[in-house]
């Protein structure tokens, strides 16, 4: 609150009288202080595996707005591992050709052994029965997608039997019919 006050003082001298203005101005504050506490935080939630046979990863995260937090979390199966390990406990049990099988169902693997010259078993076939057998049945594939798309590119354009390019429909029902 403001009160402000003018004072008119004369100030006598022995030759002459002068006024003088004084300004004084009060002011009072009034402040209170209030404590509170401050706002919740929004803390990530950790997730652990305790065990080391868990093919599990934990993910969380968090976010604090001035308001609202939110946080979340949860557990994440990686397929990789479960495979890994199903194929080390197969061929511990002494199925190899069944440890193999279930390792082919990864891209990388199934394609690695079809480059080795060892193709992966397939309904119990091995060796060159299972080649023809994959060849016969190419929508079994764990790789269906990529090798699909790796016939189609070399095949288009190239002369059928008629002397006529070949379009890509063409070429793609040719390697969903098989060999």
């Amino acid at each position: 609150m403001f009160k402000p006050t003018t004072k008119t003082l004369m100030k006598t001298t022995a030759l002459q009288t002068t006024p003088i203005e004084t300004s004084m101005t009060e002011q009072t504050i009034n402040q209170n202080i209030t404590t509170k506490a401050p706002p919740a935080s929004a803390i990530a939630p950790s997730i652990m595996s305790y065990s080391q046979d868990l093919c599990t990863v934990g993910r969380s995260g968090a976010f604090q707005g001035q308001v609202f937090g939110l946080s979340a979390g949860r557990t994440v199966r990686d397929t990789n591992c479960e495979r890994l390990k199903l194929g080390k406990y197969l061929y511990d049990m002494g199925m190899k050709v069944a440890a193999v099988a279930i390792m082919c169902q990864d891209v990388r693997v199934f394609s690695a052994m079809y480059m080795a010259g060892t193709p992966c078993p397939y309904e119990g076939k091995i060796g060159e029965e299972a080649r023809v057998a994959w060849a016969a049945n190419p929508k079994d594939r764990p790789d269906y997608k990529e090798a699909k798309a790796s016939y189609v590119a070399k095949c288009t354009r190239t002369e059928n039997s008629a002397g006529q390019n070949k379009s890509r429909l063409t070429c793609k029902r040719e390697f969903d019919k098989g060999s």
